[in-house]
């Protein structure tokens, strides 16, 4: 299944076409398999023998809308077709009152009891189980807003920098320690970042530190000070830089095998998976836009093998800034009408509860 380009608008086909083109996409969505003239036939609502239908898939197909997977087949959409489908036909649902009622128990329970990283692996974990499918969860561990920050040398010139978050959470990262620095230099600079970041995030703690450049110079001796914007600038690895990543629910993914080659194409999916880093490019690619975000199949260059398609949406804080963004990842016969709003719905709640 390619992803092509559709030839054709929505205003391109008249109402017997429309109503044949959603009656197979919305087939395959739910049991992944081509449809055939005859059973299009005895659907309610499309009054046309076999073979005018037969007349009208061959138009979809030739359009780019629709393909065959084997020569006495019937028809199932292309990439491209589901694309078209998605923006231009297809009825979002909502969530049910059992549904948001579930999504608001786990979510709430994980945030009265929990850290905020723990919150987000709860959230990840019950779009899995709603949705049958992986759920995934990016944010940006620079936007924590931190209480206490302490360096605690671990050799002759290195030291272990603990950041405590307001939520909580803790993240150690090792710096370098300026030849010659006694231990009271130690206590001075935990100190003094203390004061300096509490309720901050380091972004924040870093502009003011520059800004008080000048001061914090003074107050503190070289050494001292080298600790200071060592400890505030230090990064822990590439993945941690762009953010904290949690996919929950990869098992799932293999419910929807249908042939051996499924399979593998799930396979090479997991690889990506580990690898994590095209993974934080997509949904980094996701904060672009407001709301609710698809990619479908080789839209992206991560399921462009795997034939995968995810259903992203960021999530903001007090200050309405993106710093996240979660969703599900699944076959493109994903159930897109249920995951929509179950994926908004999450965001926002998220948003609301880490604030």
């Amino acid at each position: 299944m390619t992803l092509g380009v559709p030839s054709v608008s929505l205003g391109d086909l008249d109402k017997r076409s429309r109503e044949i083109f959603r009656a197979i996409v919305e087939s395959y969505l739910d049991t992944g398999e081509p449809v055939g003239s005859r059973n299009l036939s005895r659907l309610p609502g499309i009054q046309l023998s076999p073979a005018s239908i037969r007349n009208v898939m061959s138009d979809l197909e030739h359009a780019g809308l629709l393909y065959s997977p084997h020569t006495s087949a019937g028809r199932m959409p292309t990439e491209g077709g589901l694309r078209f489908f998605v923006d231009a036909l297809l009825e979002v649902g909502d969530l049910t009152r059992e549904e948001r009622d579930q999504i608001d128990i786990q979510v709430k329970a994980a945030r009265s009891e929990r850290t905020s990283e723990q919150l987000l692996t709860e959230a990840s974990q019950m779009l899995s189980g709603l949705s049958r499918g992986a759920g995934v969860v990016f944010s940006h561990k620079a936007d924590v807003r931190l209480r206490h920050v302490e360096f605690v040398r671990i050799e002759p010139l290195k030291a272990l920098v603990v950041l405590v978050g307001d939520d909580g959470s803790v993240e150690n990262r090792i710096v370098d320690l300026p030849p010659g620095l006694p231990q009271t230099a130690l206590i001075e600079a935990s100190n003094y970042l203390t004061s300096l970041i509490r309720g901050r995030t380091l972004a924040e703690a870093r502009r003011e530190l520059e800004a008080q450049r000048d001061r914090h110079q003074k107050e503190l001796d070289e050494l001292t000070a080298k600790l200071v914007e060592a400890g505030i600038a230090t990064r822990s690895g590439v993945v941690d830089a762009a953010g904290s990543l949690i996919v929950r629910g990869r098992s799932n993914l293999l419910s929807h095998l249908e042939a051996e080659q499924d399979l593998e194409r799930i396979r090479l999916l997991f690889d990506d998976l580990e690898n994590k880093r095209d993974l934080i490019q997509l949904l980094a690619a996701a904060e672009g836009g407001d709301g609710v975000r698809i990619f479908i199949g080789s839209e992206n260059k991560l399921f462009s093998l795997s034939g995968s398609s995810i259903v992203v949406s960021p999530f903001r804080d007090q200050d309405d800034r993106i710093i996240g963004v979660l969703g599900v990842i699944g076959p493109t016969r994903l159930n897109y009408a249920r995951i929509i709003p179950m994926v908004d719905y999450t965001a926002r709640l998220v948003g609301r509860l880490l604030r």
